[in-house]
């Protein structure tokens, strides 16, 4: 029976890839099995170099690369396929749209999938049972991960590194090198049963390095967040801030009536429970005004004048229209009780086809359009600039953007607050939302700040600047959150990449140096 397996070439180079990849998302929230990827990445490295052995003698007649793509394409499929599935949930709120799930489903895991084939076409040729061809394999995935991230508009999507991410004593290393660096990392240690299994005696020195390098990490990963916390604990409460995240948990619909908006505000305020003498900064999530934009919203502005005070702002998501340049904005506001504008920030990473169609002429041909409400695509914010608001320099993400961590790479050196607002309904009762959030808690280590993020059916949370989650709020949880932030910044930000190719550029040369040897 197991000879009939490892010689079908169907099973090896097809089907087991795609269930290793399909089982790849129990490692991640809300399942957070991360202790699978020590069986599925191994289990992965072995298929591949047996199928690079098989290639090179049984199926010789079959093209050779091919069989080495096809191993890492089907387990990107397995893996894209189960933890983006979600996106087809977005189809579901316009009948237009019906006839594109079946596409979502199959189209976006073969194309994502093809980053993880060309991961196994580079390295597999090369791949054998032993340490460097280990450090050439977590390279490569590594580095389609980084060109995932990266390439068209960018999609780094469950990094290997977010299965962790309920583990912040092990994150802390996120903020001295960067998450791509910290991901090649993660591989690595995700390979360290492959030591054991190549019976050779430097690589069982090698495994009790990497576990040695682990705990070491864990403790250094505890010490900073204690230390942390004694700072915090002796830090002025002058130099804070009283914020209150909303989350309403309103059903996602389209073409909103004047009554549901007013009906969607009373339920606002309400959960807000404002108070006129204490100092709040109120968090509403994007979304809450569907359709409606912010001159639009201003009818209302009787009910905000009535239930907040001068001691009172709102921070909320809308759509915002330039009127010199007759564009669409996906924006992020900030009034006071009067609705005057404080500020507003026109999002900068749109969702392709969400937000704004690419190739938009050919599309629109068609009769596509995007998928929130409106025919006409949203223009792309063109400056990243931080609301600065007396002792306040706040870091605005919206939804989509707290995926990348190129945001904060290239803030201000002064932030010492990110605020994140998400419209969650969009994937349903899903993982999206649980996945969605844990890339929140990467933002707030990389950029040693609080964060505070308000969702609409996702997770509404406090996360302090360690990654460590104060306070929250589930999917469908309605109510308030309130929280005094301590506002702390960094000088110091891991500004670009070079960390992480310095440690992709040691471990290609020790593979040159040792592929031969060990």
């Amino acid at each position: 029976m197991l000879s009939k397996i490892l010689n079908s070439r169907l099973i090896i180079v097809f089907i087991l890839p795609l269930i290793l990849g399909l089982f790849s998302i129990l490692s991640f929230a809300p399942y957070n099995f991360f202790f699978v990827n020590f069986l599925i990445i191994p289990a992965l490295f072995l298929t591949l170099s047996y199928v690079s052995r098989r290639s090179k003698n049984i199926y010789r007649k079959k093209p050779f690369l091919i069989n080495l793509f096809f191993v890492g394409y089907f387990f990107g499929i397995g893996f894209f396929f189960s933890s983006t599935y979600w996106i087809s949930y977005s189809l579901t709120f316009d009948e237009s749209f019906n006839f594109l799930i079946p596409f979502s489903l199959i189209l976006i895991p073969a194309f994502l999938g093809l980053f993880y084939g060309v991961a196994t076409l580079l390295s597999g040729f090369f791949i054998k049972n032993n340490f460097s061809s280990i450090l050439l394999f977590c390279s490569s995935f590594s580095f389609m991960d980084y060109v995932r991230g990266k390439i068209l508009s960018g999609f780094p999507w469950n990094l290997w590194s977010y299965s962790i991410s309920q583990y912040p004593e092990i994150l802390q290393l996120i903020s001295i090198i960067g998450t791509f660096a910290f991901n090649l990392l993660v591989i690595t240690i995700f390979c360290m049963p492959l030591f054991l299994i190549f019976k050779k005696k430097i690589n069982y020195f090698i495994f009790a390095f990497l576990l040695s390098l682990f705990f070491v990490n864990y403790i250094y990963g505890s010490y900073v967040i204690n230390q942390n916390t004694v700072k915090v604990l002796k830090l002025d409460n002058k130099n804070s801030v009283n914020l209150k995240i909303i989350s309403p948990s309103f059903k996602l619909k389209y073409n909103l009536s004047e009554p549901d908006i007013v009906n969607s505000l009373t339920k606002l305020i309400r959960y807000s429970e404002p108070e006129k003498d204490k100092k709040t900064i109120f968090i509403w999530p994007e979304g809450i005004f569907s359709g409606y934009y912010f001159e639009e919203i201003k009818e209302f502005r009787e009910k905000i004048k009535k239930n907040f005070s001068e001691n009172h702002l709102i921070i909320f998501g809308s759509n915002t229209l330039d009127e010199n340049t007759k564009e669409y904005y996906n924006s992020m506001v900030v009034i006071n009780n009067n609705f005057d504008l404080i500020y507003k920030y026109n999002k900068i990473k749109l969702v392709p086809f969400g937000e704004f169609l690419p190739i938009k002429n050919i599309f629109e041909r068609i009769g596509l359009k995007k998928i929130t409400q409106g025919y006409g695509s949203f223009s792309r914010g063109k400056d990243q600039n931080n609301l600065i608001y007396q002792n306040l320099n706040m870091l605005p993400m919206i939804c989509y953007e707290i995926i990348f961590p190129e945001i904060v790479q290239t803030s201000s050196n002064y932030t010492n607050l990110i605020i994140n607002i998400s419209e969650d309904a969009w994937f349903g009762n899903s993982v999206g939302p649980y996945q969605h959030f844990s890339k929140a808690i990467f933002r707030a280590i990389e950029s040693n700040t609080y964060l505070a993020r308000s969702a609409n059916q996702g997770i509404s949370a406090f996360i302090n600047n360690k990654g460590q989650v104060l306070k929250s709020l589930k999917p469908n949880e309605k109510g308030n959150i309130e929280l005094i932030v301590p506002l702390i910044n960094s000088n110091f930000k891991n500004r670009n990449d070079l960390i992480f190719f310095i440690l992709l550029f040691t471990y290609t040369l020790i593979f040159l140096t040792l592929r031969n040897k060990l």
